[in-house]
């Protein structure tokens, strides 16, 4: 009855011995994956890793199950197991406790990869986020000298308006005087008029001296009577 039972435990051992095998080496990888990916997040590393761990926990509890049966049926002093059998039961303990280490180490080394990763990622985000807001200023400085630009353009426009009106008034008044000097050529008599008008006036305040200075000496040879 001990060796039947014996057989059924160890086969189930050696079954879960062969899938734990192959879970620690997939979970083992992830360190090296999660060390060398850029987005542990958008890539599910993470998320893979977690699983593995549960599965492994769940392997390992099987097999301490499975040793600790091994264990009572190899202290049983009714049907004791044969001496092969034993070193078998005690090959068995040792995996489980080889695994049990493994699987420590492997959690430590996955940890340590995933917290290097993070921040590494971390690192990054605050590269990008400074080029970001560099990139912000720039544009921001940009704006400012562009908008500077345009004030000095609309000044130079207005200046060059103001100074297109001036050469238009000046050409204006150029016109005009032109114009007056034709009408004063075409009209000769207006000079000669303006000519006899000055002299009249002149005359004019020549007599009204005189006369002035006739009043004056009279009242003053008056008085010295």
């Amino acid at each position: 009855m001990s060796a039947l039972k014996y057989d059924s435990l160890h086969r189930q051992c050696r079954t879960l011995e062969s899938l734990f095998d192959v879970k620690l080496t997939s979970y083992s990888r992830l360190a090296s994956v999660q060390a060398s990916d850029d987005d542990i997040e958008s890539n599910g590393a993470a998320s893979r890793s977690n699983d593995l761990e549960l599965e492994l926990d769940d392997l390992l509890e099987k097999l301490k199950e499975m040793n600790e049966q091994l264990g009572a049926l190899s202290n049983g002093p009714d049907d004791p197991l044969s001496p092969s059998m034993l070193r078998t039961v005690q090959r068995h303990y040792d995996v489980y406790q080889d695994y049990c280490k493994e699987t420590r180490r492997a959690k430590i080394n996955v940890q340590q990869a995933l917290d290097h990763a993070n921040l590494l990622s971390g690192v990054r985000n605050d590269i990008d986020a400074y080029k970001s807001s560099a990139a912000d200023s720039l544009l921001a400085e940009r704006g400012r000298i562009d908008s500077s630009h345009r004030m000095v353009d609309d000044t130079l426009e207005q200046a060059y308006a103001t100074r297109s009106e001036f050469s238009s008034q000046r050409l204006s008044l150029g016109t005009i005087n032109t114009r007056m000097a034709g009408v004063m050529n075409t009209i000769p008599g207006i000079n000669n008029l303006v000519s006899m008008i000055r002299s009249r006036r002149r005359r004019d305040s020549i007599i009204m001296g005189l006369l002035i200075a006739v009043c004056i000496i009279i009242i003053l040879t008056y008085l010295w009577q």
